[in-house]
């Protein structure tokens, strides 16, 4: 194999090769020299409800980095098959379907498992390689660095054959190198799997939270039965048409005085998000169409599917005082004095709100919308309105944990992705640090 010391003025040497530039102390090697390769097993039905079903793994349950087990399919296995085809602690899985060169490494969470023949197994029969650091490695080689796949592509290669898995070259540094490497990136990886836990648990929360508020209120009362179910006795019912405006263009508005006017697209109306907070900047001339709409009112989405997905917000972050939206939303402006708008909002986003509203949608498959007099004869829990903001708030400082910890999960995925093209480069060497 041909190298060359490439130039560099940093004190690691680094050297060209078919990979790119590498630390000059790591290897190139082909993937077979490293791993034993084996295809799974074919899908078929004849083999679905034979006398020996073991579970087994589709490209569906590999992520990168992790093996999904929460949904499981069965297949007919052979004792020999269970031998040849049994996971291993430690063996690294690699997808040839779906997002190709996907990669895992089996943890040995089932005693006897299989896989499916999208998916190569690569088990390591030394001891200087370590599966993790070859996890990553492909991470990067595919969803970074573009290797393997040919010209322009990152993520899809129309054939990954047993064959050509085993021809990849990748590098092979010192085997503790590698291990903590892999280390490094697995903690991170780790600590996103806590934020992705943490966001869960307190959507499950927000849930809860939802149902029990707008049914039990917050000082224990005594509840009675109403059109919409059990609530507090000094609650009212309303319809929503009685306590909401639909907002309209003031006839004195000359938009021509405006050099440039907030439009609302509905790509920009956020799900499970309070505010809108961007907008388009367009002239008088070409507002063309639009819902006419002012800061403060709920923009509620009325076309599927973007009702049914929770598409609704309170416009907030224009320059005037007013803007124009698409024409799939209604602009609704609660009553003052009368109905809290945060309030209303968290009413309009629970579930069992917007299926009922979702069944009176009208018009044809795939373009079916909801009709304003579904909106208008809606009936509300109308609580006294400093009961209403003190439901709004409890709610809303449970969306502020959600989109701090959204924060914070974003902020560890661009570190995993920095440390990855780091690391995987040699830019980072880890060779003499203690972890």
């Amino acid at each position: 194999m041909r190298e060359k010391i490439a130039d560099s003025s940093q004190e690691e040497k680094f050297k060209e090769t078919e990979i790119g530039l590498i630390p000059e102390d790591w290897e190139v090697v082909r993937l077979g020299d490293l791993f034993d390769l084996q295809q799974g097993k074919a899908m078929s039905p004849k083999y679905r409800l034979g006398i020996s079903p073991h579970p087994f793994l589709r490209t569906v349950n590999v992520r990168w980095g992790s093996v999904d087990l929460s949904t499981l399919d069965y297949m007919d296995f052979t004792e020999e098959e269970i031998t040849k085809l049994c996971l291993q602690y430690g063996d690294l899985l690699v997808c040839e379907g779906g997002d190709v060169g996907r990669t895992a490494v089996w943890q040995g969470e089932i005693k006897v498992c299989g896989y499916q023949n999208h998916i190569h197994r690569l088990r390591k029969p030394v001891d200087d390689v370590w599966s993790e650091f070859y996890m990553y490695w492909m991470q990067a080689a595919f969803l970074l660095f573009g290797l393997y796949a040919g010209e322009g592509i990152k993520t899809t290669i129309p054939n990954l054959s047993r064959g050509r898995l085993k021809s990849f070259l990748v590098p092979k540094p010192p085997l503790l190198e590698q291990q903590q490497i892999a280390k490094v990136l697995s903690t991170i990886q780790r600590a996103i799997e806590h934020q992705d836990k943490i966001i869960t648990t307190t959507r499950k929360l927000k849930k809860s939270l939802l149902h029990k508020l707008f049914t039990e209120g917050l000082n224990g009362e005594r509840q009675e039965e109403t059109e919409i179910g059990r609530v507090p006795k000094s609650w009212d019912v309303v319809r929503l048409g009685d306590a909401v405006d639909f907002t309209k263009k003031l006839r004195t508005l000359n938009l021509s005085e405006f050099k440039k006017i907030p439009f609302i697209p509905m790509e920009m109306i956020p799900i499970e998000k309070l505010y809108i907070n961007d907008c388009l900047l367009k002239s008088s001339n070409e507002i063309t169409s639009g819902v006419y709409c002012e800061k403060g009112d709920i923009l509620l989405s009325k076309i599927t599917p973007s009702f049914e997905n929770g598409k609704q917000g309170i416009v907030e972050n224009i320059p005037y005082d007013f803007a124009f939206a698409t024409t799939e939303v209604y602009p609704l402006k609660p009553r003052n004095n009368l109905l809290d708008k945060l309030f209303l909002f968290y009413f309009l986003i629970k579930s069992d709100v917007r299926e009922a509203i979702a069944g009176k949608m009208q018009g044809t498959t795939g373009r079916k919308r909801v009709p304003k007099e579904a909106v208008e004869n809606t009936l509300i829990p109308l609580p006294p309105l400093s009961e209403q903001q003190q439901i709004a708030h409890i709610l809303n400082t449970v969306d502020k944990k959600i989109e701090i910890e959204e924060r914070r999960k974003t902020t560890l995925k661009e570190l995993f992705k920095t440390m990855l093209h780091k690391l995987m480069s040699g830019e980072i060497r880890l060779k003499d640090v203690d972890i």
